[in-house]
């Protein structure tokens, strides 16, 4: 992700809902999860389906959600449970 100086808090906050209905909308499309995906560029061999990408997310939040509580036990002392 590039921020570039006009960005902002709301800019930010609207790209990225964009981006996750964008993502919704293909997912709702998919009748098939074991079909595979669209590849990113660099990654030509490798095939993965739709179930392996949403489970990837889902692993991908989780790990981003608990360095996000670590930083918040940091600046606050509260701890999660």
């Amino acid at each position: 992700m590039d921020l570039s100086e006009g960005d902002s808090a709301d800019s930010l906050l609207a790209a990225y809902r964009a981006a996750v209905e964008r993502s919704n909308e293909i997912i709702e499309r998919c009748d098939d999860l074991n079909r595979p995906c669209a590849r990113a560029a660099g990654t030509a061999g490798v095939v993965r389906s739709m179930r392996w990408v949403l489970v990837h997310m889902i692993e991908e939040t989780a790990r981003h959600a608990g360095h996000a509580d670590i930083l918040r036990e940091q600046a606050d002392g509260s701890v999660g449970r």
